[in-house]
């Protein structure tokens, strides 16, 4: 006698998930993946022009690989790391927009 469970046949595109068979809401879920990644992108791409504006290039700045894969990735920015006077420019570059705006609140 077989233990092994029979179950009906799968269409070729949809995947066996711990929940039962991916279909139309797999879809919907890469939709919203992609939607985060590319969200995580467009913020990279609005940093990296704010920081070439104010005289700072962060040369490690992009996305982090492992945070964008799987079925729900977090798409974080990976600000990498920078040398010695990077870090003063954009230390200054803060100053100055903290200043800016405490001048223009008064």
């Amino acid at each position: 006698m077989s233990t092994q469970r029979k179950y009906p046949p799968r269409m070729r595109d949809e995947r066996p998930t711990a929940y039962g068979v991916a279909g139309m809401a797999t879809a919907g879920r890469q939709q919203a993946t992609g939607d985060r990644v590319r969200d995580a992108e467009r913020a990279r791409d609005d940093l990296r022009d704010a920081l070439k504006a104010a005289g700072v290039q962060l040369p490690s700045l992009g996305l982090d690989a492992a945070s964008c894969a799987g079925p729900a990735p977090l798409a974080l920015i990976d600000l990498g790391r920078c040398n010695v006077a990077t870090a003063r420019a954009l230390a200054a570059a803060l100053r100055s927009n903290v200043g800016e705006q405490q001048g223009a609140a008064r």
